[in-house]
C-alpha cells in the first residue's frame, strides 16, 4: 500500500494574493505546521512558473517564511500589463491564487482524515457541542 496520497493543495493550505502592475504576489499558507515541509519540498518556483507559463510569466521568485508556515511567490509579467493595461476581464492577481491552490501535492495517507479539521469548530473537536 502506498503511504502517500495526492490531494489538491487547498486541502492543506490557503492563499493570499495581490498585484502591482504586471507582477503577481501569491502566498501559500498551510493550516498546520506539520504540512509546511511538504509544501516546501513540492511547491517549487519552477512548478509555479510552469503553472503560469500560459499567461506569459517570465520569472518566479520563491521566498520561504517558515515561522508563518508559508511560501511567497513573486511572479513577473503574468497580468498582461496589469489592471490598467489588460484587456481581459480580471487584471487583478487575486483570482490567480486559486490556480496555485489547485496544484496536486502528496501527503501521508495517515494525514488524509486530518485535512478537513479546519472546518470543525473547537467545541466539535472536544466533543462539547456543535
Amino acid at each position: 500500500m502506498n503511504d502517500f496520497v495526492e490531494v489538491p493543495l487547498h486541502r492543506i493550505a490557503h492563499a493570499r494574493a495581490g498585484d502591482k502592475g504586471d507582477r503577481l504576489n501569491v502566498s501559500v499558507i498551510v493550516y498546520r505546521e506539520a504540512d509546511f515541509p511538504l509544501i516546501r519540498e513540492q511547491l517549487t518556483g519552477e512548478r509555479v512558473h510552469a503553472l503560469f507559463a500560459h499567461r506569459g510569466a517570465t520569472r518566479v521568485q520563491r521566498y520561504e517564511l517558515p515561522r508563518l508556515w508559508a511560501l511567497n511567490f513573486v511572479i513577473d509579467d503574468v497580468l498582461e500589463g496589469g489592471v490598467n493595461d489588460a484587456l481581459n476581464l480580471d487584471g487583478h492577481g487575486k483570482t490567480h491564487s486559486f490556480l496555485v491552490l489547485s496544484l496536486p501535492v502528496r501527503i501521508p495517507r495517515a494525514r488524509l482524515d486530518d485535512t478537513d479539521t479546519r472546518h470543525t469548530s473547537r467545541k466539535q473537536k472536544e466533543g462539547t457541542g456543535a
